[in-house]
């Protein structure tokens, strides 16, 4: 780690970087980051823009609110690991968040730690909850979900514009039934 970077639990870092302000009405009820690393050389005002965009794309896969992904992703964002079958841009993701939420009504995300460094911020996932709606043809039985994913947000004038995201989808399908072991 140089002597620019700085981790520590997430509301010391926001003090430490004289960001403290990032608190407040504007991300009250966000997920919160369990560990917090950011470039100690970013503006204040840069690196408060980057973790609120950034909670608010994490805090909409925690909870599905459309709102915040509109709010947290620039209105040309790019998928740029688009899995087949998704729509690119916004479209993508409000998709996808429906579809896994039809499966696994009560999906939860948190945010194991975060780290900004430049224009880009790398989220560290962690998703649970239980499979008890319908996955295609697949009914669930209450099967526990908890699965891993790791997002690079590229994020331009406070949204996120660019987002390159790696899921552990074999252990999700794994847990699922779909897949065997």
């Amino acid at each position: 780690m140089t002597s620019h970077a700085l981790s520590c639990s997430f509301a010391a870092a926001l003090m430490l970087c004289g960001v403290a302000s990032a608190t407040g009405a504007d991300d009250s009820g966000l997920v919160t980051p369990q560990i917090l690393i950011v470039d100690h050389s970013l503006p204040a005002a840069q690196l408060r823009a980057q973790v609120l965009a950034a909670r608010r794309y994490d805090s909409f896969w925690n909870n599905g609110d459309e709102a915040l992904a509109r709010a947290a992703l620039a209105q040309d964002f790019m998928d740029r690991t688009l899995p087949a079958g998704r729509a690119q841009g916004v479209a993508g993701p409000l998709a996808a968040s429906k579809f896994v939420r039809t499966a696994v009504p009560d999906l939860r995300c948190d945010v194991e730690q975060m780290i900004v460094a430049g224009d880009r911020v790398v989220a560290h996932l962690h998703f649970r909850g239980h499979f008890s709606g319908r996955f295609n043809q697949t009914q669930g039985q209450g099967q526990t979900i908890d699965f891993i994913a790791t997002d690079i947000y590229r994020i331009s004038d406070g949204r996120i514009a660019e987002n390159w995201h790696l899921e552990d989808n074999l252990t999700f399908m794994q847990q699922l039934g779909l897949a065997s072991h």
